[in-house]
């Protein structure tokens, strides 16, 4: 026999190597750390998201590029990686919960998307022909209590209280263990996320780069910070 040349499982075929290694969903997570960091923390009150925009030119207009999505009145999701990748993701998401609407006469659960969500990503690391989703999501929500969950390439699902994905995982994730406890109010959870985004980059944040989202047990309702809001937190950050 010849011998098997370690490129042979470094294709457009998603198939494990011998020492048992998905090289194509390797990339896929490398895509994601290339990416800008997005923070999650959940809160007594709610749920906080905070996205950084990586605007790389003066011409660029921010408003432009979404970092956070809406899924349901109640669901809000924020990717790092191939934002177009998150997209395609995101309308999945959207139909689900729409298509759960309609069936069921009630609102999905966070947790009912998230599991939906990986499980379109996993198919797409078993299948040859395609590759996988080159991004990682945040789906953020409140059901009966504010949840956070992280959605990996490979498909992997995992809760977390605060969570971030992109370059800046591991600082924003350092300063968590540190500084992060139960019980924060919203208004907490977005000084303690901003502060967590701040160690993560030498970039000045202003409102053009930076998306902030709540969603409070009380109203369940998404709701994007203003500018000016954004802001005023910034600057107490």
């Amino acid at each position: 026999m010849y011998p098997v040349s370690s490129q042979a499982y470094d294709r457009a075929i998603t198939v494990f190597s011998p020492d048992g290694r998905l090289f194509q969903v390797e990339y896929a997570k490398e895509a994601v750390r290339r990416g800008a960091t997005t923070i999650g923390v959940v809160c007594a009150d709610g749920v906080v998201i905070v996205a950084h925009k990586n605007i790389s030119s003066k011409l660029l207009m921010g408003d432009s590029m979404k970092k956070i999505f809406k899924i349901d009145d109640h669901i809000a999701a924020t990717a790092s990686g191939l934002v177009a990748d998150a997209r395609r993701l995101i309308d999945a998401a959207r139909l689900e919960a729409q298509k759960h609407k309609l069936s069921y006469n009630e609102s999905v659960t966070v947790e009912m998307i998230a599991k939906d969500l990986c499980d379109l990503m996993q198919v797409y690391t078993q299948y040859g022909g395609i590759r996988p989703f080159g991004v990682s999501l945040l789906i953020a929500g409140v059901d009966d209590e504010p949840v956070l969950f992280e959605a990996e390439p490979s498909g992997a699902l995992t809760g977390y209280r605060a969570d971030a994905i992109g370059s800046g995982k591991k600082e924003a994730e350092e300063f968590f263990e540190k500084e992060y406890k139960e019980g924060l109010s919203v208004e907490e959870g977005i000084e303690l996320s901003l502060k967590a985004l701040k160690k993560t980059t030498d970039t000045k944040l202003k409102s053009d780069n930076v998306d902030i989202a709540v969603i409070t047990k009380k109203d369940k309702q998404l709701v994007l910070l203003s500018p000016q809001e954004t802001d005023a937190y910034l600057s107490k950050a």
